[in-house]
């Protein structure tokens, strides 16, 4: 799977054990820095798709203090490995709206559904955020803005008549539209519409 994933972890077993179990994972690019101001260094000169993020790193800040940096300027999503699963650290690493959180010492099992978790809520989060102008450009057509309306929808897995009562409109029109994006997107049911749009 070629997703870059960053590893911020100041115990070099950890890490370096961290990084083999992701690799076994399937997970081939797993980058590791061992402290504050290489994490920031690399976010900077880099963008890893996923971050796993120890909250006590050495260096200038926390993790928690990281985050607020990554979500500020990167928008990458993390999620932290640490030791502390006191309330107070949980009450003040759930401000940062981390996408999982895994209390040291961790199972494998653990790792892959919170690495896998992340992930799609991040693809998810991203597709219904595109843009009209990315998906035609990407695919040289001209899907319209209603047409794009619709391919959120079914990414939300609605069926034609949920889609037609959220968008106050008839079967015929939410049937036209389906008919008109498999035409754009050269694709014949809904399921190939959700490949296309994901392999962009």
């Amino acid at each position: 799977m070629s997703k870059k994933i960053l590893v911020v972890e100041d115990e070099v077993i950890i890490a370096e054990d961290l990084k083999d179990l992701i690799e076994g994972l399937g997970y081939s690019e797993v980058d590791i820095v061992f402290d504050s101001e290489k994490a920031l260094d690399y976010m900077h000169k880099n963008r890893p798709h996923l971050i796993l993020l120890d909250i006590s790193i050495k260096g200038s800040l926390n993790g928690i203090e990281i985050a607020k940096i990554i979500n500020k300027k990167y928008e990458i999503p993390f999620i932290y490995i640490t030791s502390h699963s006191d309330k107070l650290t949980l009450d003040e690493a759930k401000k940062t709206m981390p996408y999982g959180y895994i209390v040291k010492p961790f199972k494998e099992a653990d790792l892959f559904s919170t690495l896998e978790i992340a992930l799609y809520r991040c693809k998810r989060e991203k597709k219904e955020e595109f843009k009209i102008d990315t998906i035609n450009q990407s695919l040289k057509t001209n899907i319209t803005f209603m047409e794009l309306e619709v391919i959120k929808d079914l990414f939300l897995g609605l069926t034609n008549k949920q889609i037609s009562e959220k968008h106050f409109i008839s079967l015929n029109t939410v049937k036209t539209h389906l008919k008109n994006i498999y035409m754009k997107l050269q694709v014949n049911n809904r399921s190939s519409v959700i490949a296309k749009i994901n392999s962009l």
